[in-house]
C-alpha cells in the first residue's frame, strides 16, 4: 500500500472518531481547527444548516508564515472575538485528526481567554 494513502486513511479515521461524539447546532456550533505546515485555520460551523458562521486564519493577516504557536494564539483570539460579535458564546471544540497539542491547543486556550466557552 502507498504510504501517503495509509497516512490519509488513518487521519480520516481519527477525524470521524472525534466528530461522531458531537454535532454542531444552533445553540452550540462546532469550532473546527485545521493546521497545515504554513498556516492554521479555524471555523465555527452549524452542522444542522451546513453553514460556516465565523472563520479566521493566519492567511488573513498577510504574513507569509503562520505555522507557530504565536500565530495560532492570534487566530484563537480573532475567532473568539468574531464569535462573540456574532452572538455565539459556547462552541464544541473539534480538533479533527490532530492531537490537542501545540498549535491546536494554542487556538483553544486563546479562544477561552478571549471569552469563548469551549
Amino acid at each position: 500500500m502507498n504510504h501517503e494513502r495509509a497516512i490519509h486513511r488513518l487521519r480520516e479515521r481519527r477525524k470521524f472518531r472525534v466528530r461522531k461524539r458531537f454535532r454542531g447546532n444552533a445553540e452550540r456550533p462546532r469550532l473546527s481547527v485545521f493546521r497545515s505546515h504554513k498556516h492554521i485555520y479555524a471555523q465555527v460551523i452549524d452542522d444542522q444548516i451546513h453553514k460556516t458562521l465565523v472563520s479566521a486564519s493566519t492567511c488573513e493577516s498577510g504574513s507569509s508564515y503562520g505555522g507557530n504557536v504565536a500565530a495560532a494564539s492570534a487566530v484563537g483570539k480573532t475567532i473568539a472575538e468574531r464569535s462573540l460579535k456574532a452572538g455565539i458564546k459556547q462552541v464544541c471544540f473539534d480538533r479533527g485528526p490532530f492531537k490537542y497539542h501545540g498549535r491546536v491547543a494554542a487556538v483553544a486556550e486563546a479562544a477561552r481567554e478571549a471569552g469563548l466557552s469551549l
